[in-house]
């Protein structure tokens, strides 16, 4: 039998181990989400950490090659690389949640959390592609071509890591079964790389092989151990998607709990639909009724489904309105069938892509009534569904008249996100009016806020005559004043969200404090 023919076996190792690294990668922000969520800030130390280790693995890596040139040196990476990938899991567990006795900066919590849990690995891993050009050269004493043709498996197996990942493993598998996997794939790429090679003496009775061999068996007994007492320390999901980690949960009396990444989105009593817990939804609710005396069968866009509160309220508060549901994630809407409430038969119409594809591509000629915004990607609405260009895209597709109803999460005296926010909405709608849950403006710090930009006049003092009759005291909303709220933006100092510049995670970066 002709021998493998030594460059091959150094493109195939060198492909598994780039592959395992961003397998990683990707998997470390669906992983990290319930904890840190997936701002800007995550990915940015996710990368910046993983990039971190390969420099640093490329460079022990090397320094080990010159010393010790021997397929062993392979395997004992291997399998250090199988323990360290397992243990990410754990390691989670411990790191991601952990308070730290001193205030640090976010972005120096975030990198210290993840390089915690993911840099070990990236080190590991990377220490693979000298040792192997190390040892491809000793046996074929060539250079440049040797060189180039391992690094360009390298890469490729990147590429493919980063494609399966996102596209696929995630949403087969979820993320912790991936992890379990890829240690599986290390462990035999290390029995791979000691078997491809010729090692002397490899079958004989020796302390060498014994410890060799002891080796590969403990990490073998270590992967079975956690594995067979995940539960005990691995978190559980009701789902995981290729956009969220998505949780829910009983909170009493009937009460669910929806839970995406580390936000909580919705609470839900599945058989009550006009039951809303949120205070920022009575707001959308007590607006909706006021815009809607003359018109009681409203046309509705809703942007973002969540756990389907309002879509499920004005279904059966407003008998013959038109609901229809953006919700990017399927998994988010097929829970809220499964776990919330949501039935099968009902006239809300859903579509599974993302608001600013649903607009552009809308070819209907009727306008809306009204368009609720109720979507976050974490503690923000994603940054293209907030520019000048998002705004007018949603006039283009509202009736005459018509109001576009968003929720925001701010502080108020500190934040700069929701003034900037404001301040885009009116370069395109000719109102703009904001809405506290609060009662007073003067002690509102950090809250959901409810925003209303329309072309057509609110009549404030009419708004609260109207809504607190037949009984009731208050409203639930306490709109700003107008003059007031000028004077407040002008003090914020806001910035034009525009799809060139839209920095809206740093203009958040105070609530994560």
């Amino acid at each position: 039998m002709r021998p493998f023919p030594t460059l091959w076996k150094a493109n195939l190792i060198v492909f598994s181990s780039s592959f395992c690294v961003m397998v990683i990668e990707l998997t470390a922000a669906r992983i990290l989400a319930p904890y840190i969520g997936v701002s800007l800030y995550t990915w940015t130390s996710i990368i910046g950490v993983i990039l971190g280790g390969i420099a640093l693995g490329n460079y022990l890596g090397g320094k080990m090659a010159d010393r010790y040139t021997s397929p062993l040196v392979l395997v004992a990476i291997f399998l250090a690389g199988s323990l360290a990938t397992i243990a990410i899991l754990p390691a989670t567990r411990m790191v991601a949640p952990a308070e730290w006795p001193i205030i640090l900066p976010v972005m120096l919590e975030f990198v210290i959390k993840v390089s915690g849990i993911f840099l070990l690995p990236a080190v590991i891993l990377s220490m693979v592609s000298p040792v192997v050009i190390k040892l491809t050269l000793a046996d074929l004493g060539r250079t440049g071509g040797v060189v180039g043709t391992i690094y360009a498996f390298s890469t490729v197996g990147a590429i493919l890591g980063t494609f399966l990942t996102g596209f696929y493993f995630i949403l087969w598998f979820g993320t912790r079964t991936t992890i379990w996997v890829v240690a599986a794939v290390l462990l035999l790429t290390g029995l791979l790389a000691w078997f491809a090679w010729r090692v002397p003496n490899r079958w004989k009775l020796s302390l060498k092989n014994f410890i060799i061999w002891g080796a590969i068996l403990n990490v073998l007994l270590t992967a079975v151990f956690l594995f067979q007492f995940r539960v005990s320390w691995q978190e559980k999901y009701t789902g995981e998607s290729n956009y969220y980690t998505i949780q829910v949960r009983n909170t009493g009396g009937g009460l669910k709990a929806l839970i995406l990444d580390d936000l909580v989105h919705s609470y839900v009593i599945p058989d009550q639909p006009a039951a809303l817990k949120y205070g920022y939804l009575n707001i959308f609710t007590e607006i909706i009724q006021y815009v809607s005396r003359e018109n009681p069968k409203p046309r509705v866009l809703h942007l973002g489904g969540g756990g389907y509160s309002l879509p499920r309220y004005m279904e059966v508060a407003y008998s013959g309105s038109v609901n229809e549901v953006i919700e990017i994630d399927p998994m988010v809407t097929e829970v809220a069938h499964q776990e919330l409430g949501l039935p099968l038969e009902t006239s809300i119409k859903t579509y599974n892509q993302d608001a600013r594809l649903f607009l552009l591509r809308r070819k209907a000629a009727e306008g809306y009534d009204i368009v609720i915004g109720d979507v976050f990607n974490d503690k923000a609405t994603p940054y293209h569904l907030t520019t000048l260009e998002f705004d007018r895209l949603v006039r283009a597709n509202m009736k005459e008249g018509g109001i576009y109803l968003v929720n925001i999460i701010d502080n108020y005296k500190r934040g700069r996100y929701m003034p900037s926010f404001i301040y885009t909405l009116k370069q395109v709608f000719d109102y703009v009016y904001l809405f506290s849950i609060r009662k007073t403006w003067q002690d509102v710090g950090t809250t959901t806020f409810v925003i209303a930009a329309t072309d057509r006049p609110i009549d404030l003092a009419d708004y609260q005559q109207s809504v607190t009759a037949g009984g009731r005291r208050t409203a639930d909303g306490n709109p700003h004043d107008e003059t007031g709220l000028e004077d407040y933006l002008a003090a914020r100092k806001p910035i034009l969200l525009t799809d060139d510049h839209a920095p809206t995670d740093i203009l958040v970066l105070p609530l994560f404090r």
